[in-house]
């Protein structure tokens, strides 16, 4: 079985980092009128030190084998940020590796279970890089309480194809156009740190063939780190939630990201989560009143393919 072949992703990645840069901000004198955009394969030739022929050989995708170094020198002449520096070397190990076959099932640890579930005053969850909720903890599932009621509960619900597929996705994303692009960069990146994932892919097709948004943001070739920040959402039982979020790969499970939303003392955003959290337990009084269980708010992700 030979090697992957990625040599277009190589060439648009490239192509599109090297046509945002200007003359005047990789030190370079204007020059005469430009016909295209940012730089010429010339001018990122001599700013990382290699010939012009080499590097245009790089941007047609012949990356395999290419030492650190080499690369090291593009990522700065293209002034890339540590995410796409990142994705540059995965591009480049793709490029070396062969193709592996078959598709990943994740079964989250009973452990990982336990952890988030010992978490009470925090959302928490637990998904895979082409962004499955596989577990999450009662608030986790109470905050995303439309999407799995948008989705079911036959397989993990799926954040990319709720922003993008289903109409209820705009209003719970205020800012919408913030968190589409940014599940597209966190594709984007799984796609280039893991680029034989049939699930992925498979998903990626999807999203490209029935959403424009999706498949103009997918055209940027645009990537992202997510450990830190805040997000807004809109919950129909609670309103607006802005939280804080820290997010971190788990190290001894690959493949799979923690996330933790928590809100500072003393502010709306605090006192929202405790309303979430009673919101939460008066649903699942009336569920044990009634006897539909199946109406609560179970806490246990599915298994999930990732």
């Amino acid at each position: 079985m030979g090697k992957v072949d990625n040599r277009d992703e190589i060439r648009d990645f490239l192509a599109t980092r090297r046509a945002r840069i200007t003359p005047q901000q990789a030190g370079l004198a204007p020059g005469v009128r430009r016909r295209v955009p940012g730089l010429r394969r010339e001018e990122v030739a001599v700013l990382a030190g290699v010939s012009t022929d080499w590097y245009t050989r790089l941007e047609k995708g012949h990356i395999s084998g290419v030492s650190e170094d080499v690369l090291d020198a593009v990522a700065r002449a293209l002034q890339l940020d540590e995410a796409e520096r990142a994705h540059l070397f995965d591009l480049a190990r793709a490029a070396s590796s062969r193709p592996r076959t078959g598709r990943r099932v994740v079964q989250v640890r009973p452990g990982l279970q336990r952890m988030l579930d010992a978490m009470t005053d925090a959302p928490a969850l637990i998904r895979n890089g082409r962004m499955d909720l596989l577990a999450v903890n009662r608030l986790g599932r109470a905050m995303y309480w439309p999407v799995y009621q948008r989705q079911g509960t036959s397989g993990p619900v799926n954040i990319a194809r709720f922003q993008f597929l289903d109409p209820a996705g705009p209003a719970f994303y205020p800012n919408w156009d913030l968190a589409a692009d940014t599940t597209v960069a966190l594709l984007r990146t799984e796609a280039g740190r893991d680029p034989f994932n049939a699930d992925l892919a498979q998903l990626i097709g999807e999203l490209s063939t029935r959403s424009d948004d999706f498949r103009t943001r997918w055209a940027r070739h645009d990537v992202r780190l997510h450990h830190m920040g805040s997000k807004t959402f809109h919950h129909p039982a609670v309103g607006d939630l802005t939280l804080d979020y820290e997010s971190m790969d788990l190290h001894a499970d690959p493949g799979l990201n923690l996330t933790v939303y928590t809100a500072a003392p003393d502010t709306p955003a605090h006192d929202a989560l405790r309303l979430l959290a009673s919101w939460a337990a008066t649903l699942d009084a009336a569920a044990d009143a009634t006897g539909t269980r199946s109406s609560r708010l179970p806490h246990e992700g599915p298994a999930g393919q990732g």
